[in-house]
């Protein structure tokens, strides 16, 4: 059986000179499927390819967005930590204020504490966002749970210290008494407990704060009262010790100089004395004590002024 062939006749300027040329008919067949093969291959890779570089721009643009959303986040994190700070500090507040007013706490006011993510919020964030969506929607439901709780905690503090202040309005006389700032500035070196005696070196109680600060430091009343001592003290020398009410006294010793006399009365911030180093001292200081109905206390439950 005879091939099937295409003739091309390739004609020159000299007719003469015609040329056949015979192509089998299987061989251009064979052409052109090999020609559709590589047509098809080169559209899936240029396909692959700009499906590949598309891909690449999106992944670029993702990151991107991870990126600010990462910042976003950590930033939204530390004003939730900044704002439970500040929540902490108004709790402390509350309380001090309650027990200068001798005002009891809410029943279940301690119930729902803040829960707080914890640790270092930015590391809370790179963590949550280096895992599935799913766990940047439980970090997104932390936050919002957390804002939630703030609110509620923030209505009830409101509450509270509306509470505070209509008990002080009606008992303005008894908050003016009673002790509420530092006596002086200064760095407290022994605090209200038990200590080893810088003499003895045997374990005994400290019945109030000492203040360290130079001779000469200003020496404040901490409440309205009236001066019922101001003389040498054998253990405290120079000391001053004024009458609140309501059962309330303050003592200051180790005092330089006296700025008041007995029976005269004084008010919050008045300056009383001076820092001094007199009596049993071993550098300068304040030694400060608070006394409720004749025991002492410890005084740093009565500075509300930080």
């Amino acid at each position: 059986m005879k091939k099937k062939c295409l003739t091309f006749f390739v004609l020159t300027n000299d007719a003469s000179r015609t040329r056949q040329i015979k192509v089998p008919v299987k061989f251009i067949k064979g052409i052109c499927a090999a020609a559709a093969a590589v047509s098809l291959i080169l559209a899936f890779v240029v396909y692959d390819y700009v499906k590949l570089k598309g891909n690449a721009l999106e992944l670029s643009r993702l990151r991107r967005e991870n990126i600010a959303q990462k910042l976003e986040l950590q930033n939204f994190a530390g004003k939730i930590r900044g704002i439970e700070e500040q929540y902490q500090k108004l709790s402390m507040f509350d309380k001090k204020l309650r027990i200068v007013a001798n005002i009891e706490k809410p029943k279940g006011s301690d119930r729902d504490e803040l829960k707080g993510l914890g640790g270092d919020s930015s590391k809370d964030v790179d963590d949550y966002l280096s895992t599935p969506k799913a766990k940047v929607d439980d970090l997104l439901k932390d936050m919002h749970s957390e804002i939630s709780q703030l609110e509620k905690k923030a209505i009830s503090q409101e509450k509270s210290f509306v509470e505070i202040q209509e008990h002080l309005m009606s008992r303005s006389s008894f908050f003016a008494a009673t002790p509420s700032i530092w006596p002086v500035k200064g760095w407290v070196t022994s605090t209200f407990g038990i200590r080893t005696s810088p003499y003895t070196g045997m374990a005994q109680m400290h019945k109030g704060l000492d203040i360290a600060n130079r001779v000469g430091t200003p020496v404040f009343a901490t409440a309205d009262g009236i001066v019922v001592k101001a003389s040498w003290e054998s253990n405290l020398g120079k000391a001053v010790v004024l009458r609140h009410g309501y059962g309330m006294e303050t003592s200051y010793g180790h005092l330089s100089e006296l700025n008041v006399r007995v029976g005269q009365k004084v008010k919050r911030g008045q300056k009383i004395a001076a820092v001094g180093s007199t009596g049993r001292s071993t550098g300068p200081h304040l030694h400060y004590s608070v006394a409720m109905n004749g025991v002492e206390v410890n005084p740093a439950k009565y500075i509300l002024v930080e």
